[in-house]
């Protein structure tokens, strides 16, 4: 059996379907930061049969979670301090993502102006669909 030694201070993501988990540490930007991150991929879960889960022990000011809401709004955020686990987060839909997903109309601002984000709003929550704030362009998921 694999182990994972817990950590003193940082998150644990939890409930990451299984193979997520590298698109999430790339979309953090935990490969940017010098903080140790352990990624555990299909692990045995009983609620989900596989998962992945994504430690990250440090300061978490620079982490943006909105990108998980996205991602899959199923993933539990488990704050640690001191060891203890001090919070759990559940995740909804973002109502805005910058820079997740990129428009893909030709004629959009965004394809001509490659330094402007792409920034996208909740259209409809219960379809998961965005819309892009430049051109109006539909993403569903």
């Amino acid at each position: 059996m694999l182990n994972i030694s817990g950590i003193s201070e940082g998150i644990v993501l939890d409930h990451i379907q299984a193979g997520r988990s590298m698109e999430i540490y790339y979309h953090l930007g935990l490969d940017k930061m010098e903080c140790p991150v352990a990624i555990i991929k299909n692990a045995r879960s009983n609620l989900m049969g596989r998962k992945d889960i994504i430690k990250v022990e440090g300061p978490l000011e620079n982490l943006d979670l909105d990108v998980l809401g996205y991602i899959d709004h199923n993933i539990t955020i488990n704050i640690i301090r001191d060891s203890v686990i001090v919070e759990k987060k559940r995740l909804k839909l973002p109502e805005r993502i910058t820079n997740v997903i990129h428009c893909r109309n030709p004629r959009c601002i965004t394809s001509i102006e490659q330094e402007l984000p792409d920034i996208f709003y909740l259209a409809d929550e219960k379809k998961e669909t965005y819309r892009c704030l430049y051109c109006d362009e539909k993403y569903g998921r």
